[in-house]
């Protein structure tokens, strides 16, 4: 497979820990080690050998994993070494040439990229700024053909913070049930909102749920992703492919991320409250600036609107080079499939104190 430059990488490579201000990151706060101790394993996490841990995760990350579903157990879910490695392998897996594809537009490039470079053909499901990001079904019903495999989706949206109501999501699970569709539904902003959405893997045996420590939990470092997914011969072909890869994760990840998991409402209700204490600072701040501020629905991300008519492109990297922050130019968002906006930034709200950001980007606009 070839794939093409990851864009956001290439600009974040770049950009992430030479800035002095990250006003586009993807997750939430995070903890510390001692922070995350402190719910109350101390002793366990010391004793723990560093030694291999199973292929599939350890059955306390897989019984922690679990019982954030509904209807998934232990055995259906297979540990990832971040959300990117399961994606990587799942998107192989679930298509190839001849098949066809449907993918969220805009959307986390790897979806997308991974899926054209398995030989599938691959179509767009645009969401649409003047429509408010929505998830169109009728659109998607007339994009389905006979030969389509897979339907991808990422919601709470990266990078526009969209977000369907239930009943469209669950109607979106059906439709792809009925036409005998894989469901991939990239998940990894689920408890950032105020009402959660269903996950696919509880509403269908066939669909994919992908989650990880990185967003919502604010657990980057970690890096502990996972797929769920009650078709467990899926998930058996799924393993023998991370053979190939990561093989197994760390045991301290997998222990740390167990332990986050189990005390998830309290490490997620802490993040929902950092989000919303920062999206009335952003919409004051943009309230009389060159920019169309727009809250994310779901998740901390958003994909505000410049004004000033510059595109995105050079006005993000002048910003990065001139003002020390970033934010996050639409042409990192680029798609094969449909246009993305060349006005559109997306911009991180799930961050303590942006106050100085702010301040440096103030005089960035504030600039003749």
């Amino acid at each position: 497979m070839t794939l093409p430059d990851f864009q956001l990488e290439v600009f974040f490579s770049r950009w992430e820990f030479a800035a002095r201000h990250n006003l586009a990151a993807s997750d939430a706060q995070t903890l510390t080690i001692g922070e995350l101790l402190a719910y109350g394993d101390r002793e366990a996490f010391e004793a723990l050998p560093l030694s291999y841990a199973p292929t599939w995760g350890t059955p306390e990350l897989l019984e922690a994993v679990a019982a954030t579903y509904d209807r998934v157990e232990p055995e259906h879910v297979l540990a990832f070494a971040g959300a990117e490695e399961a994606m990587f392998w799942a998107l192989q897996e679930l298509v190839g040439p001849g098949d066809h594809a449907v993918v969220t537009v805009p959307n986390y490039q790897s979806m997308e990229s991974l899926t054209i470079g398995t030989g599938a053909d691959v179509d767009g499901l645009v969401l649409r700024a003047e429509d408010g990001w929505a998830l169109d079904l009728e659109t998607l019903e007339r994009t389905l053909r006979p030969e389509t495999r897979l339907v991808a989706v990422n919601f709470p949206n990266n990078p526009t913070g969209a977000l369907p109501d239930p009943a469209t999501f669950t109607r979106l699970v059906e439709l792809c049930e009925e036409r005998g569709i894989r469901l991939f539904s990239d998940e990894v902003y689920r408890g950032l909102e105020a009402e959660p959405l269903p996950q696919a893997a509880d509403l269908s045996e066939r669909a994919l749920s992908l989650n990880v420590m990185s967003k919502a939990y604010g657990l980057p470092g970690l890096r502990i992703g996972w797929l769920a997914c009650r078709d467990r011969d899926l998930l058996e072909r799924l393993e023998r492919r991370k053979h190939y890869t990561t093989i197994c994760n760390p045991v301290p990840s997998e222990h740390l991320a167990a332990l986050a998991l189990r005390n998830g409402e309290a490490i997620r209700a802490r993040n929902r409250a950092i989000v919303e204490e920062n999206v009335p600072v952003f919409e004051a701040f943009f309230a009389d600036r060159p920019v169309e501020w727009e809250p994310p629905r779901g998740g901390c991300v958003c994909f505000p609107r410049l004004t000033t008519g510059e595109p995105t492109g050079s006005f993000c990297r002048r910003l990065v080079e001139e003002a020390g922050v970033i934010l996050l130019p639409a042409d990192v968002f680029a798609s094969e499939l449909a246009e993305v906006p060349g006005d559109r930034f997306r911009l991180g709200a799930g961050r303590r104190d942006p106050g100085p950001a702010l301040d440096a980007l103030a005089g960035f606009l504030d600039l003749p």
